[in-house]
Formats: C-alpha cells, structure tokens, sequence
C-alpha cells in the first residue's frame, strides 16, 4: 500500500532534494547544519519509503517524513523480510543505490539489553538496523539478505525509557574492567552507525541526551563517518566515540561510501573537546601483501597529527577481519576486488560466533601471530594507544 508523504499532490510526485538542499553549495555550513549540506545529500537521497504504519503515525515517524515531501512511501506490515528489498537477489547489482535511496521506518518491538564484556558491558537496543554506507566487510547484511539501507526505529522514546530503567537497575559500577574503569558501558550502535543516522532524525541527539543525565553508564558507538551536527550535542564526557580506522588504501578499497581515514583521524580532536570520549578501533585488520608496512604508516600517522590531549585518553579496540559465505557471494556481484583481499581460503577457517552465525576468521595461529606484530608495530609507533582488547 502507497500513501504520499505530507504535503504531497495528487499523481507522481517530482522529486524533491533531501532535507530542502539548495542547488549551489554553501561554502562551509554551519555548526549544526551539515545535514542540510551537499555533502550529506551524496550520502543519503532518499527517493522511496517503506514504512510500517505505526512508524509513520509516531511522531518520530511524522518528524522524518516532514524532511521528505513528496517521497514514494510504501506501506509494510513489518520492517524486516520486505520482498522487493531482503532476499531479492536483483537488488545486488543496485547494492549501492539501494541504501542511498531508500529508507525503511519500523518500530523496534523487542527491546533487550544484554551483556558483551568487549567493546561494551551491555549491547542496548540499537536505534537503527543498517547504514547508507556500504563497506565490504559488513556483517549486518548477512542476515538482511540482498539490501541493507538503513531502518530506522521510531519508537526512539520506549528505547530510551528501556535504557534509562537498565542503568539504574545496576547501580554503580563495583571494579574496573576493559570497558571502562567507573562506568557501565553501553553499545547504543551495534547495527547502524549513529552518525549517518543523525542526517535523517534525531535519534543519536536523543541517546546522547539520555547518557548525558546517567552518571554511572555511558554511550558508546563506532563510526566510519565524521557528522560535525554531533559537535553540538553536549555530551558531557557521557558518550564515547570510536572511529574506525585502517590503512588509506584498504579503505579506499573496502570502506565504500565512508569518510577518508585522515578525515576520521582529523575529527578526533574537535570531538573531544565537544565533549565527548574519543578511541579508535583498529578495525578491520586485513592481512594480505604489506599490511604490516601500511599499518605502521597508519601509526605514525596517528602519532604525528593527534594531539596530546588526545592521546593521553585514547584508547582503541583491534578487531581481526571476519568474513562470510554468504556475503562473499554478495560481493561478488558488486564488488568483487574486495574479495581479492576478504576471501582467502588458505589462511581462514569457519567458526560459528556469539550469535550462531557460521563465519570465516582467520586461522587461530594465522590471528595470534598477527595480533602479535600489530602490538609491535603499536609499541613501536604509537606506545600511547592503550589496547582495550584484541579480537
């Protein structure tokens, strides 16, 4: 079923440009604005919805659609297992166009918080399933099938309320661990990437608010996208940022749509000083021919242009590639360079993760020994950058 989008006319709509853009490019926006920016717009151009009522009824739901007149929405009974999206394997060939392009609005019914002890104490109830980004590597596609644009949950309110009676459950932290030393450490992204999300809702301004009032937990997501608008929120040492990064020329090749590693590196500075806790995750480690020489690189890059207030709070996760079957037939049909390098049989081995998914991981001795040249590597050109854990 089809419904307009407000304020919309009779028969096909004309396109409108996401968020109202104008046609000529501002020279620098505002603190605040970069969702209304060009570049934004090259991220996300959103030209059809699918919806389940309830979601466009929320006024969540209401706010986003009044960011897109006259877009196609089409209504769903459920958000997950769409037939023109998951499972259509057409949509390999559009895998890129898809998440530029569409936007999926549900209401996240099952909301759970359970325990992770890595990155985070507690994974919490994600805001959002799936990203407009488009790395290679991504896990969540595995289970979405053949398109992964980005969903998002406009029940943002009951997600909050979820959160806020979970941290005041636990009451303070009793010792330290590798999350962190005084505070319940909580994954607010594990699906999505909150800064992409911000150019569409609110739902990351939200979170950080909630955090911003827990004194004994704090927000944490990963992001492979630098979002100046999240300069504004006021964290207050409550949310923690990690940017992704790996060598420039294994980005280029896998992290399709991102911003530039120097650009993720570039923004650790303003970050902090917003307010917010900024590590690093050294994510993923790829090994083929001269990752160690491009690692070190890396390094000394973040050695020579990070500032000591930065580096004297840093921290960083190293994460070792893991692959798939499934998603390495994916790839093939759009990007398969990027198998040249995620593929390789002689030095991987299946393992079923946390969550019963039959993966491909490098071979236990093959990952000990590289985790073993990375600290190297670390302790050689970077001995500030304290390593929460290695996975």
């Amino acid at each position: 079923m089809e419904r307009s989008a407000a304020g919309s006319g009779a028969g096909e709509p004309e396109q409108q440009a996401l968020f109202g853009w104008a046609d000529t490019e501002p020279e620098r926006p505002a603190r605040g604005s970069f969702r209304d920016s060009p570049a934004a717009r090259r991220m996300l151009d959103v030209r059809e919805v699918y919806a389940e009522p309830a979601a466009l009824d929320s006024p969540r739901g209401q706010q986003i659609m009044a960011r897109l007149p006259g877009v196609r929405v089409v209504e769903v009974p459920r958000h997950w297992g769409i037939p023109s999206l998951h499972g259509n394997g057409g949509n390999v060939e559009r895998w890129v166009r898809v998440k530029t392009e569409t936007l999926v609005l549900g209401v996240k019914q099952r909301l759970v918080t359970r325990p992770n002890g890595r990155s985070a104490d507690w994974i919490a109830p994600g805001p959002s399933n799936g990203c407009a980004m488009s790395c290679a590597y991504c896990y969540v596609p595995r289970r979405k099938g053949y398109a992964n644009p980005i969903t998002l949950f406009t029940n943002i309110e009951a997600i909050v309320a979820h959160v806020r009676r979970h941290v005041r459950a636990q009451g303070p932290k009793p010792e330290p661990n590798q999350c962190d030393p005084h505070a319940w450490v909580y994954d607010v992204g594990e699906n999505g990437d909150c800064s992409v999300d911000a150019l569409v809702c609110d739902n990351t301004a939200d979170l950080v608010a909630a955090f911003r009032g827990l004194p004994t937990a704090k927000a944490s997501f990963a992001t492979k996208f630098v979002n100046p608008d999240l300069l504004a929120l006021d964290p207050q040492g409550r949310t923690r940022v990690r940017f992704s990064v790996m060598p420039p020329d294994d980005a280029r090749l896998l992290d399709i749509r991102t911003s530039p590693v120097p650009e993720r590196i570039a923004a650790a500075a303003d970050f902090l000083d917003a307010g917010y806790e900024v590590h690093f995750n050294l994510s993923p480690v790829v090994l083929r021919p001269g990752w160690e020489r491009d690692w070190a690189e890396l390094l000394v890059h973040l050695d020579d242009v990070l500032p000591a207030r930065v580096k004297e709070q840093a921290a960083a996760e190293v994460i070792m590639l893991t692959h798939n079957q499934a998603l390495h037939e994916v790839n093939l049909g759009w990007h398969p360079r990027a198998e040249e390098v995620l593929w390789q049989p002689d030095i991987q081995e299946t393992k079923r993760s946390q969550n019963g998914a039959l993966n491909v991981r490098y071979a236990l001795e093959v990952k000990q020994q590289a985790l073993i040249r990375l600290r190297r590597l670390l302790a050689e050109h970077a001995p500030w950058l304290r390593i929460r854990y290695a996975f």
